[in-house]
């Protein structure tokens, strides 16, 4: 198949891209670099140096006649989000829209959606949640991931674009940014390899679901045939605390420091935690890594990246 990646110079959508291409599909990737390296793209994959709000990327979809759009640019700083809701919008919401638009204009079969498997849910009634949890998310960046999942529900009954939408709990692993302020897993890896001190939000007993990179992968190959629109959890329905995350990092690249606790982050929700049994019991998708194991690996990428 012919398929777009949109954010494909980023962290999750240039290891999708990789496999897309080791499976034999012919791979464009759409990147602005704004958050992206063009070092993460497949040489084998044709790259396009564009914004997903630029209206001139209608030519591109009327040239290539893609079959599939697999949708990862955003916005995905939830912290950003809250200091500029306009800026997130724009981009995760008309941006979007953008893409949808080009894909019903040139017959584009089916649509991917990198969706929010924590934010969209909000504070949770339960735990885990699965997809039927409702959803009240706590920040913009959460409202606009869902307000595309709405969308899609549109694009599908009006137009009939299939689509699947993966709701990702908090993934991290190799080519992870540790320059911004999302992926935590990032960050202090690559202050801990330089013995730099990181500070931890608040009590750090906030809580995430952490998911390996590659296992994420594999949901989206699996997902690519899937001919029913559906959502689908992408998480391993396991909490792990910040204080758990800093301690097990600070073990595994050797360092003894403390830990140390900054000013609570606005917008940031206490428990985050879902369920995958719905993608499980359909399509046989679970999570293999198990979080030391993958927090060891990318460990290893980062003292590759630093001493590069």
């Amino acid at each position: 198949m012919k398929i777009l990646v949109t954010g494909g110079a980023g962290f999750i959508a240039s290891n999708i891209s990789d496999a897309l291409i080791n499976e034999g599909h012919t791979v464009f990737i759409l990147d602005n670099l704004s958050t992206g390296f063009e070092k993460n793209i497949n040489p084998k994959a044709v790259f396009i140096k564009a914004d997903i709000c630029d209206k001139e990327i209608a030519g591109l979809f009327e040239k290539e006649k893609f079959d599939v759009v697999n949708h990862h640019a955003a916005q995905m700083d939830v912290r950003r989000s809250v200091a500029d809701p306009a800026f997130d919008a724009n981009t995760n919401i008309i941006g979007t829209i953008n893409l949808l638009q080009n894909c019903v204009k040139t017959g584009v079969k089916k649509f991917m959606f990198a969706s929010t498997g924590g934010a969209v849910y909000g504070e949770q009634n339960y735990f885990p949640a699965d997809e039927e949890h409702s959803t009240f998310p706590l920040s913009p960046y959460g409202i606009s991931k869902l307000a595309v999942e709405k969308y899609l529900h549109f694009y599908k009954a009006q137009y009939g674009l299939n689509y699947t939408i993966l709701r990702y709990a908090n993934i991290y692993g190799p080519r992870q940014n540790p320059f911004g302020e999302a992926g935590v897993v990032a960050i202090f890896s690559s202050k801990l390899l330089k013995n730099e001190q990181p500070v931890i939000n608040g009590s750090g007993l906030q809580t995430r679901d952490y998911v390996f990179a590659g296992d994420v992968v594999k949901a989206n190959l699996l997902t690519l045939n899937d001919e029913v629109s559906d959502v689908y959890n992408i998480g391993t329905a396991i909490e792990t605390n910040v204080n758990e995350l800093f301690n097990i990092l600070n073990s595994v690249t050797g360092n003894k420091l403390k830990e140390k606790h900054g000013p609570a982050a606005p917008g940031e929700q206490m428990r985050s935690v879902i369920s995958s049994s719905k993608i499980l019991k359909k399509l046989g998708w679970k999570p293999s890594t198990v979080l030391e194991e993958g927090l060891q690996k990318t460990v290893e990428f980062f003292k590759t990246q630093t001493v590069a």
